[in-house]
């Protein structure tokens, strides 16, 4: 028998709601759309150059992007090739794509003098983004004085992984992905997305420490199914 996505969906919310959007319910479209709304400004925020910030926000890329969704919603129930969440997600990352191609892919020249091309583009989980998120609660002012030498250890941390890790690592501490959601996007073993996310979390909570940031996330490390 072929494998459905949608039957092996483990949120049972969002399973009956693809029913029901199967079967013609335009309200449960929305509900779909509403309860995945957090998880994929998540993503919106670990991705999106902060140069791109005074012109649009989350909302500017959900709103294009659920349009598209619904859209192609038909196609997808017809054959459906991923679960519910992961097939958005892929929608909404690709209008990023789109966005970051639109708004920053005339201004290389400017672009160079504050990230690289490939954070401009978020392919990958960006270092630059995601050391954005883990200072967004730097507040005292002896952490704000030596902000720019912790920003410059923890990007060379995470630069150290390879791309793989990295994404990982942004997908479930940052995106709140599952670990099984995870190791479906990327077409790995759950159980190798578990060690490898451990392996990164690891890495960057030692690099936490050394910076006298404590080491706070550690909540998830080895929850291979949820």
């Amino acid at each position: 028998m072929r494998y459905n996505p949608i039957m092996g969906e483990t949120c049972v919310t969002t399973r009956a709601l693809v029913e029901r959007a199967r079967d013609g319910d335009q309200a449960a479209v929305a509900e779909l759309f509403k309860l995945h709304e957090q998880r994929l400004r998540l993503m919106i925020r670990a991705r999106m150059n902060i140069r791109l910030l005074p012109r649009l926000d989350e909302h500017d890329v959900l709103q294009d992007a659920f349009l598209e969704a619904t859209e192609r919603l038909p196609a997808y129930l017809a054959a459906p090739q991923a679960p519910f969440f992961l097939w958005l997600r892929q929608i909404v990352q690709w209008r990023l794509h789109k966005v970051h191609r639109h708004h920053l892919g005339h201004q290389v020249r400017d672009a160079r003098r504050e990230v690289s091309i490939r954070r401009a583009i978020p392919s990958v989980a960006s270092s630059f983004c995601m050391v954005d998120l883990l200072l967004g609660s730097v507040t005292s002012p002896s952490q704000a004085a030596i902000r720019s030498e912790t920003r410059l250890k923890l990007e060379e941390v995470l630069e150290g992984l390879n791309d793989t890790d990295r994404e990982i690592l942004s997908c479930r501490h940052f995106e709140q992905l599952s670990n099984r959601e995870v190791a479906c996007e990327l077409g790995i073993e759950t159980s190798t997305a578990s060690k490898r996310y451990v392996r990164a979390l690891l890495r960057l909570e030692k690099a936490l420490t050394e910076l006298g940031m404590g080491a706070e996330p550690t909540e998830s490390t080895d929850r291979n199914d949820n």
